[in-house]
């Protein structure tokens, strides 16, 4: 008989281990942070997918406001080095320029025939600019100046990456004994295109026959870009 009570008293210590023990495991996994419930991972990849597909959207819409399909900055970045108008690229200021002979090492021929003297423009900042018309060029002698009259040529917009380069065109008529009245050049004061400061170049050739009183004459400026 005590044998039966104590073998039943075993048995019930034991149930009751075990039912403590495994109220224990539960409250264990509640708070260890481990893998959500089925539904719960349902509910976060739902969030997921739905902000994915919100972001292609945002990139869809984005992509097709370009006119070539590209997204907005890229079609904005791409205008900046165009070649023509609505770049968004600022005027060439005479300060962003550097300015030297197109002919190697600036001389010309003696040649009594009209010649074309090549003025380059170069483009010495960081961003691109544009240029666009006559540039402003006098003659200078110890007697005074003689400013020179333009082509028929029709000026077009130039957009200048940085470093890079355009040029205008001085046509001249050299001055030779028994020609006409002599113009002694000594330097060529240019101003660019929209702009009010100058740059004074030493002339290459020698003397230039005067004709600053004709109808056309042989010696005139033609548009950047020419």
């Amino acid at each position: 008989m005590r044998l039966l009570h104590t073998a039943t008293a075993l048995a019930a210590t034991s149930a009751l281990a075990l039912a403590l023990t495994a109220c224990g495991n539960g409250s264990g996994n509640d708070t260890s942070g481990g893998q959500p419930s089925s539904s719960s991972a349902t509910a976060a990849g739902g969030a997921t997918a739905e902000n994915a597909g919100a972001t292609k959207d945002a990139g869809s819409s984005t992509g097709s406001s370009g006119s070539t399909g590209s997204s907005a900055a890229g079609s904005s970045a791409g205008g900046g080095t165009g070649s023509s108008g609505g770049t968004g690229a600022g005027r060439c200021h005479t300060a962003g320029l550097g300015f030297s002979f197109g002919s190697g090492d600036g001389k010309v021929s003696s040649s009594d025939d009209q010649q074309q003297l090549a003025v380059v423009l170069k483009n010495k900042t960081s961003a691109a600019c544009t240029i666009q018309g006559f540039p402003g060029v006098d003659l200078k002698s110890s007697g005074g100046s003689w400013s020179l009259t333009r082509s028929s040529a029709t000026p077009k917009k130039v957009t200048l990456a940085a470093g890079s380069s355009a040029t205008f065109t001085i046509s001249f008529l050299p001055w030779n004994q028994g020609s006409g009245t002599e113009f002694k050049a000594t330097s060529v004061v240019v101003t660019p295109p929209n702009e009010t400061t100058s740059t004074t170049l030493a002339w290459p050739g020698g003397s230039v026959l005067l004709q600053d009183g004709a109808t056309h004459p042989g010696t005139y400026t033609g548009p950047v870009g020419s």
